[in-house]
């Protein structure tokens, strides 16, 4: 792989833009621009080096990176469609803030209370910087969690120990049995409120989070949230491949996954691993006593990934829906070496696939044998042919097909193991 010119992270606040239209980027330069309306995303943008940033043309394109969120914003309000896109284009910032602080009124004039009934886990292994920026983020919630457990995750040092006493009141505890599901489930244990909200170490938490998480239980039949996930940031070859084509990020506008789309996806396999990040993710405690844990077959130091996805899956199969909340915000860091997101693919897909084949065993008119054969025949091995003579895509197209087949291995070297095992 090629050396990449890093993207500029800029935030632009759509609100302040009556005060002075940010700069322009420079033309010698790359940005990933995301577009917020206070403390609501709305878009972004990737800007490559030497495009035009300005005139007409260049609003309509921000208009373009930011239209779903408003067209969704719009139909809950009384804001009439198709006003904003015209003060916008002209810059007639005066009326365009006006309509959008009408817009956005029921979500940026709310009161906060001081503590939201959330248990927040935090599973980590060796990674105390990383860890301590993640607590440090959680504690400048504008709305904090009744509770915070950190799960060390069979660690070879005290480090992890170290950072939560710099913290206090947060619950540590040290797991022994290797296993990202292991550490997972030990936390879903020692968690006490109605709400139980993960997040991974190496995840900066927007203010608001808390707050987010907790109201998107507010209807019953929700059984499980997920959030907007943000690269934060773009500087090596690895986190931008990471985030064009495997990004977390799954939109700004609100999504409700219910029975109705676990039916629809039934004879091709439900795309449940469409419904968030582990990331940025919450679930109501009694969810885990109708549809169990997290399978320990699965995760990292075990197949590699997807005990999330699998989980969401039996939350629908049971009719429960889960709502993805883009106002729920974590930004979240990239791996920085290309080896590293190497290794990364390959779990992935084994995780992905073993899953799959699990989530199969559970429900047999799941047509997820279909979808790997699909997937394996009709989508990596053309590809392969076509990118043979690109050597950087074809080692990438070649890690995922070995991910595959090791997931399809192991899942039948691991199918009558229990997917849950003593804590004791």
């Amino acid at each position: 792989m090629t050396n990449a010119n890093p993207y500029i992270i800029r935030r632009i606040q759509l609100d302040e833009w009556h005060q002075a239209e940010p700069a322009a980027p420079e033309n010698s330069m790359r940005y990933y621009c995301s577009y917020w309306w206070k403390k609501i995303p709305l878009g972004h943008l990737f800007i490559e080096q030497h495009e035009r940033h300005d005139g007409e043309g260049w609003q309509k394109r921000i208009w373009e990176a930011i239209a779903a969120a408003i067209d969704f914003y719009q139909k809950k309000s009384d804001v009439e469609a198709g006003t904003l896109y015209p003060l916008f284009l002209q810059r007639n910032y005066a009326a365009f803030n006006e309509a959008m602080n009408r817009l956005f009124a029921g979500y940026t004039d709310r009161q906060l209370p001081e503590i939201a009934d959330v248990s927040v886990i935090i599973c980590t292994r060796n990674r105390s910087r990383d860890l301590h920026r993640c607590l440090h983020s959680l504690f400048a919630q504008s709305c904090l969690p009744s509770e915070v457990i950190v799960v060390d995750n069979a660690p070879t040092d005290d480090s992890t120990y170290s950072v939560v006493k710099q913290f206090p009141g947060v619950i540590y505890h040290k797991e022994l049995r290797p296993g990202l599901s292991i550490a997972r489930n030990a936390g879903v244990r020692l968690a006490a409120s109605p709400v139980i909200a993960f997040t991974d170490d190496d995840v900066v938490l927007h203010p608001l989070w808390v707050y987010y998480v907790q109201e998107s239980f507010a209807t019953p039949q929700v059984g499980a949230m997920t959030g907007l996930v943000i690269a934060s940031s773009l500087n090596t070859e690895s986190q931008q491949l990471f985030e064009k084509q495997y990004s977390f990020n799954r939109g700004y506008c609100d999504k409700l996954y219910d029975k109705t789309y676990f039916n629809a996806g039934l004879a091709t396999g439900p795309r449940v691993w469409n419904i968030g990040a582990g990331a940025n993710m919450a679930f109501r405690r009694s969810v885990f006593n109708t549809a169990g844990f997290f399978d320990e077959r699965l995760g990292a130091g075990a197949a590699g990934c997807s005990e999330d996805s699998e989980l969401w899956y039996r939350i629908l199969a049971r009719e429960y829906s889960i709502y993805y909340n883009p106002r729920a915000i974590g930004f979240h860091e990239h791996r920085k070496e290309v080896n590293a997101l190497k290794r990364q693919v390959f779990s992935y897909m084994r995780g992905h696939a073993a899953a799959a084949l699990i989530q199969q065993s559970q429900i047999r008119e799941a047509g997820y044998r279909r979808y790997l054969y699909r997937m394996i025949f009709k989508s990596c091995m053309p590809l392969l042919i076509k990118r043979f003579f690109q050597p950087d895509e074809r080692k990438m197209i070649l890690i995922q097909l070995h991910g595959i087949f090791s997931g399809i291995l192991f899942f039948v070297r691991n199918k009558n193991k229990p997917s849950q095992t003593s804590p004791f």
